[in-house]
Parts: C-alpha cells; sequence; structure tokens
C-alpha cells in the first residue's frame, strides 16, 4: 500500500471522527462545475501514474491522480483513446476528476459516456476503508456495476484512487461536413441521422450551421460523405478541440451557462433572451441566458430533462434534484458510502 493511500485513509478516518468536511481535488480545472464545497483540501496529485496497460487487451489501469493529458498521450502512441473524449478545462486536469465529474466530449450520443468505458474503480470511502469495484478486464462480470455510480457523484461517494478505463482505437479517418440551415430543420436533420448507419462522432448547431461530424473506417466515412453532402469544414480537429473545451466564441462572456440534458427532438429553445448551441445530435442544450433557475428547470422538465447551471451561477444550485424516488436511492447511497457526509459536502446537492 502506498504512503499516499495510507495518508489519505488516516485523513479520512480523522474527519469522519471529527465530524470535519474534506475537500477532494485533483488539479481543480473544474472547481467552478458544481456547488461550492468547504472543507480541509485532500490533494490526489502526488498519487500519479500509469499502473497497467495493454493495448492489445483494449485496458488502461491508472492512478486517479494522473494527468488526463498525460494518459491521452500514452494511449495515442498506440493509436487509442478515451472514446468519450473527456473535457479537460485545462493543462492540470486529472483521470479522478474526469471520472467524478462525469462530463463527456461531442462524441458522447455515439461513442458513450465515461461510466460506459469504466471497468473498474478502487476508492477509499467516508469511513476510510480502500474498496474495490470491478476489475481490469472487459469480460468481468462479478457483482454489481457499482463503480459506474462514481462517474458523476462530484467525489461525494468516496476518494477515487484507482481507475480501469476500456480504450478503442482511433478513429482512422475523421471528417466534418457543413450545412446552412435554421434550428428545428438541423434537429429534424441530426435526429433522422442518427438511425442510420452512419459513422457520426458529432453533431451540432449553432448560427445557422449545422456541423455533422464522421469518424472512422476511412472507407465508411467516404461514403458517408458521398450521401451527405454538405461543405468540409477546415481545421475540424481543432473545431472539436475548442468545443470540447468551451472556447468556442459561444461560451466567451460574463452571461450565466446552463446545460440542458433534454430528449433530442425538442424544439429549439432559443429567443430573444436566449442564445442556444445545439449539441449531441439535440439531445445536449447550451443556454446564455438570465432567465432566473426556477424557468429554465420548468423548461428542462418538459423537455423530458434537467437543467444544471454550468458557469457563473453561483446564487443557485448547480444540479437539479432528481424526482423524489430517485432521491431517496442518492441519500441512501450517500449514507452507505459515506455515513458522516464528510466528502464533498454540499457539492453535489446541498444536503449531501
Amino acid at each position: 500500500m502506498s504512503d499516499f493511500i495510507e495518508q489519505a485513509q488516516a485523513c479520512i478516518r480523522e474527519a469522519q471522527a471529527a465530524n470535519t468536511p474534506l475537500r477532494i481535488r485533483g488539479g481543480g480545472t473544474k472547481d467552478f462545475y458544481g456547488s461550492s464545497s468547504d472543507g480541509e483540501l485532500l490533494d490526489t496529485r502526488a498519487h500519479s501514474g500509469v499502473i497497467a496497460y495493454d493495448p492489445s487487451e483494449l485496458v488502461l489501469t491508472v492512478k486517479a491522480g494522473t494527468r488526463l493529458a498525460e494518459v491521452e498521450a500514452t494511449l495515442a502512441a498506440s493509436g487509442q483513446c478515451l472514446p468519450f473524449e473527456p473535457p479537460h478545462f485545462g493543462a492540470g486536469a486529472t483521470v479522478g476528476g474526469c471520472v467524478a465529474s462525469g462530463l463527456s466530449g461531442p462524441r458522447r450520443p455515439y461513442a458513450g459516456a465515461v461510466r460506459d468505458y469504466l471497468l473498474g474503480v478502487t476508492l477509499i470511502d467516508g469511513r476510510g476503508e480502500c474498496l474495490r469495484f470491478g476489475g481490469q478486464v472487459m469480460k468481468n462480470v462479478a457483482g454489481f456495476d457499482t463503480f459506474r455510480l462514481q462517474a458523476g457523484a462530484m467525489g461525494t461517494l468516496g476518494l477515487i484512487t484507482e481507475v480501469s478505463f476500456k480504450v478503442l482505437p482511433t478513429p482512422e479517418a475523421d471528417e466534418t461536413r457543413v450545412f446552412e440551415c435554421d434550428a428545428q430543420s438541423a434537429i429534424a436533420t441530426m435526429n433522422r441521422l442518427a438511425g442510420q448507419p452512419l459513422p457520426l462522432a458529432g453533431a451540432i448547431h449553432h448560427q445557422g450551421r449545422l456541423k455533422l461530424r464522421l469518424a472512422g473506417n476511412p472507407a465508411a466515412v467516404r461514403a458517408a460523405v458521398a450521401k451527405l453532402g454538405g461543405e468540409p469544414l477546415p481545421d475540424a480537429t481543432a473545431f472539436w478541440t475548442v468545443l470540447r473545451e468551451q472556447k468556442h466564441p459561444f461560451f466567451a462572456g460574463d452571461a450565466p451557462l446552463w446545460r440542458l440534458a433534454v430528449k433530442p427532438t425538442s424544439l429549439p429553445l432559443a429567443g430573444d433572451d436566449i442564445d442556444e448551441l445545439i449539441d449531441w445530435g439535440g439531445g445536449q442544450r447550451w443556454l446564455r441566458t438570465a432567465r432566473s433557475a426556477d424557468d429554465l428547470r420548468t423548461l428542462a422538465t418538459a423537455c423530458g430533462g434537467h437543467a444544471t447551471a454550468f458557469r457563473l451561477a453561483a446564487s443557485v444550485d448547480a444540479f437539479q434534484l432528481p424526482a423524489p424516488a430517485v432521491m431517496a436511492l442518492h441519500r441512501r447511497l450517500k449514507a452507505t458510502f459515506d455515513p458522516a457526509g464528510i466528502l464533498n459536502r454540499g457539492r453535489l446537492y446541498p444536503d449531501f
């Protein structure tokens, strides 16, 4: 057992005994995300490094404090990648933060989310006990998928120490086509194409332009381009990276940024007081608006989803509370993993 693990266990046990909160943090690139959390800092960056990587088995096991850029460079050297394209939001982004935040990039609707590529997680719970869930092979079917609960839990269920990912080969071809159309036509096109055997890897609409990303086998990409038409997007790779990292012009400025997860078929939400960027083939709507949290959450619920205050909305709770029955399950999980409620207190929900 490493010095870091022993020290972290001791720190958590002391905090539990004193009922004092701990703030789990890696590179801090996602400090803005979620509600604020007070407490003594428990920094994971000293616990870093690749534990095991077998390109032939498509499996990577890594310590949670490892920088995400280091992981991606290791995979790229073998022609592989994390298909869910996690956003970094800064050079210091770590694997633990990637899993805890549960954020995925533009390929998410077509390749899957963070949790879909988790094979196993090791963590220290709120009692200071070291727990291992899942495994390090894709065929491991023992037990429940408890490790997937850590994706998006914002560190409220435990201090993640190790993660095993399923990885995939990097697509051989990657091309983006651009079409001029309004938002409603774009949504209809996105949904129609999602049901066809096309190598889609991204679909967004903003300011009258629909961009469709095609990635995979070169022959499949060429066939899709021939079928769809459109104009090529220069520097397409850079565009999708800029979008993923929220460096696109839409994300600039001081207006509050909201993320709405809705049914992909939902009508456009833009208006005189809302600027909308449609992502994930219609299923994710980024909104710049000064509308109230209640209005936006009512709107999201009517569209079959929920709303998150993503940036610059510190005066409201970041995450929308789930339905009462689901919230009851969340509370039971929290009580099981962190009975004293000391880990990232308030980061996910106000009373967590």
